[in-house]
């Protein structure tokens, strides 16, 4: 036998949206795992940002990113509430290596630009979902037979 209302919730367009979102932002931060961990273990940059070769700094930086990338894209892809978190902490590294101590790291306004255009585009995606739900929620249901 059916039941005529359905246990899991249909999802609306603003809700797969999001994921769609969280899954291309998961997709990035994986490549960016996969960069960093090119450099360290000498596949990319001629092998000139290996571990043993990079300064202090770069060492600290690269080998965080190298992991935090990496499991906030997991976190991201499965939509799990720790994944957005990782990935601020990762995309914080990355603003204040580039944005912050650019004389160390060198400049680079792109990186910078494109996470806090992810972190608005998440903001409002948020809103949008919360505003949805307080909508749902004023919604009067009547279980009359």
């Amino acid at each position: 036998m059916e039941t005529e209302s359905p246990t899991i919730p249909k999802r609306t367009l603003a809700d797969i949206l999001f994921i769609l979102f969280l899954r291309l932002v998961a997709v990035s931060c994986f490549w960016f795992g996969l960069q960093y961990w090119a450099m360290l273990v000498g596949y990319s940059l001629v092998g000139a940002g290996r571990f043993d070769l990079l300064s202090l700094p770069w060492k600290v930086a690269s080998t965080s990113l190298a992991v935090l990338f990496p499991v906030a894209s997991l976190g991201l892809w499965l939509t799990v509430s720790w994944g957005p978190v990782i990935w601020v902490l990762a995309a914080g590294g990355q603003i204040l290596m580039y944005g912050l101590l650019p004389d160390i790291f060198g400049p680079n306004q792109l990186i910078i630009l494109l996470h806090l255009m992810v972190a608005v585009v998440y903001w409002i995606f948020r809103l949008l979902l919360w505003l949805e739900k307080r909508r749902h929620r004023r919604q009067v249901s009547v279980d009359l037979p």
